[in-house]
This record gives structure tokens, sequence and C-alpha cells, in this order.
């Protein structure tokens, strides 16, 4: 789809701008060994204490209003390309997969709150890992927030990093946004990771079998957090892979342009 390049360099440049604010919150990115504390709690306003009557029968209290909350739909499916969350480009290098052969899933080890911070949480962590690690790019190869939106990172075809002890070459790298030591991963999350390693199955002949934890390859880490390392260890994360396997096969088609900005666009506003 065509598109008019003054406004996507636009909507790319705020999108870039809006990723530096918090930087300090991407620093322990990578399933290092320390987690950073998140630098961004989501605030929670004070309750308004309802007005006194003086008769419960004269001055009866109103009837309280409710409010709903915005209908909240993932891009299921789908894979959001890496210009419409705002990456930069790959610096140049990288190593070459040998052979796809694993499925490894980590978090980020950073409290990630409301899922509207998402999208700029990948650029803050982008930044750290380019910037401060001097990697080529973010570290891994495909990343799923809190809603189950599938975000693009690294290419496949390239080794993810790792700020420990274990050697990535040949694992497809799955990142869920959050702090799992901290926070409860959601069924979204947990349904978009299955996804993405499907997909993978699918297209690199990766056995669900192989599925793990970083943990698991690596024991000076945590990651990927206790809440989400639990759906690992007791088969529940496989099952879930298998059973998108049994079902066919799974297509995730790319979404990039104005349809992907629009849909970043939802997520920060807390509609995705």
């Amino acid at each position: 789809m065509n598109v008019d390049s003054g406004q996507e360099v636009t909507r790319r440049r705020l999108l870039q701008l809006a990723g530096t604010a918090g930087l300090a919150a991407a620093t322990a990115a990578a399933c290092s060994k320390q987690p950073v504390a998140n630098s961004t709690p989501s605030a929670t306003p004070s309750p308004i204490a309802p007005s006194p009557t003086t008769s419960a029968t004269a001055n009866p209290p109103p009837t309280p209003m409710t409010t709903t909350a915005p209908a909240v739909t993932p891009a299921s499916r789908a894979i959001l390309c890496r210009d419409a969350w705002g990456a930069q480009p790959p610096r140049p290098g990288g190593i070459p997969q040998p052979t796809l052969n694993r499925m490894t899933i980590h978090h980020t080890a950073v409290v990630l709150g409301d899922n509207s911070h998402a999208p700029a949480r990948l650029r803050q962590h982008q930044h750290y890992h380019q910037d401060t690690q001097g990697w080529i790019d973010i570290a891994y190869h495909i990343s799923v927030d809190r809603n189950g939106n599938i975000y693009r990172l690294r290419d496949p075809h390239l080794v993810g990093d790792t700020a420990t002890s274990y050697d990535p070459a040949g694992h497809f790298l799955v990142v869920c946004e959050g702090n799992f030591d901290e926070e409860e991963v959601t069924e979204a999350q947990l349904n978009g990771a299955a996804l993405a390693f499907a997909w993978a199955a699918d297209q690199f002949d990766i056995s669900p079998e192989t599925l793990s934890g970083h943990r698991d390859e690596s024991h000076d880490t945590s990651c990927p957090g206790a809440s989400l390392y639990a759906h690992v260890t007791d088969g529940d994360l496989k099952s879930r892979v298998d059973g998108l396997l049994a079902a066919g096969p799974v297509d995730l088609g790319e979404i990039c342009g104005p349809d992907a900005l629009a849909i970043v666009a939802d997520i920060e506003a807390g509609r995705r």
C-alpha cells in the first residue's frame, strides 16, 4: 500500500521521540541478572468521596455512574513490522543462524504496567541494546505485549544476543514485555507467544519439544520470571503451540505502512 512519505516520516519521528522518555527503565533488558525497577509506574487516582445525604428516604443517593473501559482487540494473527513501532535500522554485522532448531522464551525484566507503554518500551530496549550493549539490534526476534500484540524485532536469520551465559545460536527468541517475577502474565500474552512459536515451527521446522525458558539455558537468571515460567514447566505453553499446529499451517501476515501505524496508535491509546 502506498503511503505519503511526509506523513510516515512525521509519525515515525513522533514515535522515536516518544521512546526516549524513561530510557532508564530499559537498562536491564535482555534478561539481565539484576532487573531495574519500573520507571513509569501507573498512577491510581484517589477515590472521590460521595456527598453525605441528610435523609435516606427524602434524598436518596444518586445512582453511581459506571464507566466502560475501551474495547481491547489485539492484532491477532499478524506481526507489526519494525517501522510501525519506530525501530532504528540494525547495525551492520550479526552472526547468521547455523540452523534454527530451538525455541526460547524471555521476559524483559522491567515492569510494564499499562500496555500503552509497550511500543515505547521496545524503542527503549533497542536503544539500550545498540548504544550501551553494543549489539547490532534489539536482542530478540519477536516481542509480545500483554494484550497479545506481536512485534517484529531482529531478523530471525541472525543469532540473538544475551546478557547472560548461554549461546543463543540456533534459538528462536520470543520476549514477553514485562517482569513476571512481579507481574502476572495474561492469557492474551500467552496466546500471542504461542502463536509466534507456532509460526516459527512452521516457518523454520523447529520442534515444539525444544521450547524452554531462558533460565533452562542459563542458570544465572530468573528469566522469564515466575509467572510466565510456570506455563513452561507445566507444559501449558507447549500445549497451546501444539494446538495451533494441529489446526493447520500457521500463517502470520506482516502489517506495515499506515495500517500498522494506526494499530500502534491504538495500542498507545489503550484500545489494543
